[in-house]
């Protein structure tokens, strides 16, 4: 009896090893995302594959360059081709076709600051809802709930599309603040250039002291052109207030010369990338993960863009 419980034992704990063992060792990972141009993607496409070399994994990162339906068909390549898990950055209902495939073929899928999905084990993202709401209130505070503001949003990429939605809804309950445009830029090359160019021509329109308030901004790319715009039109002491989202590199560095750009929110890109692959090695490893994973975050003004 005492040999066989230890023998139970045993083999328990080598199942075990082997399970763990599998996990660690699981070799091909597939990253997919059009949007590889921004600076936050980089952020955690990048800490995502230093977690994967750590745990002795190979990975393939795919940029589609702002091909959202070349992403269908990469997913799908990447399903045939039997890779043990995908990740993608891509908003899972434009790419519902791979994501049926990639099901077909019993390999599991993760969103990287992608949306919720039923084909998705899960998403690992900041809440953009938060971030919304505490970028909006910022705006209204600082012009006292009163003036035109100009919103920069992109409605095909659910994480950034919540956090549109939000800030709709704080806007408009201040019956003193009106939305005087709604803006979508071409994020082909990032975002910045093509929303310097609509920001030039909203100032071009509204040529009058006083007639934008506010600039809110879905990410930084769009609160960054919207910058140049202000400053190459020498609009930048009319007091027009402008807020991000993402803190990345040089946001941070407006935000702390206080500039027009006055505040942005910090997300811990390493820490999706890091938490994803924590979260594909979970999975591996037989472990139920959540529908979400949330990141925290940070408001950054030019009180602390420095530190």
């Amino acid at each position: 009896m005492t040999f066989k419980l230890k023998t139970g034992a045993i083999l328990g704990a080598f199942a075990a090893l082997l399970m763990a063992g599998a996990a660690s060792a699981a070799g091909k990972i597939a990253v997919i995302t059009p949007y590889l141009a921004q600076p936050g993607t980089q952020f955690y496409v990048e800490a995502f594959q230093a977690e994967a070399k750590a745990n002795g994994w190979e990975v393939n990162v795919i940029d589609t360059k702002g091909d959202v339906a070349a992403a269908i068909s990469r997913i799908e390549d990447v399903s045939n081709q039997k890779v043990d898990a995908i990740v993608i950055n891509v908003d899972p209902a434009q790419v519902a076709a791979g994501l049926e495939t990639a099901k077909a073929a019993n390999i599991p899928v993760f969103g990287m600051d992608a949306g919720v999905n039923p084909l998705l084990v899960t998403n690992v993202t900041s809440d953009g809802t938060a971030m919304a709401a505490e970028t909006a209130n910022f705006v209204i505070k600082r012009i006292n709930a009163k003036g035109n503001v100009v919103m920069f949003v992109f409605d095909a990429f659910p994480p950034v599309q919540i956090r549109g939605a939000k800030a709709d809804e704080i806007f408009k309950a201040s019956p003193d603040i009106k939305i005087l445009d709604r803006v979508t830029p071409d994020v082909a090359d990032g975002g910045i250039a093509d929303s310097r160019a609509k920001m030039e021509a909203i100032l071009t329109a509204n040529p009058e002291k006083g007639s934008i308030a506010a600039v809110w901004a879905a990410w930084d790319q769009p609160a960054l052109g919207a910058l140049q715009a202000i400053e190459a039109a020498g609009r930048q002491n009319e007091g027009i207030v402008i807020t991000g989202i993402d803190a990345n590199p040089q946001a941070r560095e407006a935000v702390a010369k206080k500039t027009n750009f006055e505040a942005t929110v910090a997300q811990d890109f390493k820490g999706i990338g890091k938490a994803t692959a924590d979260a594909v090695k979970s999975h591996l490893a037989g472990e139920k993960l959540a529908e979400v994973i949330y990141v925290p975050t940070k408001l950054i003004t030019a009180d602390n863009a420095n530190d």
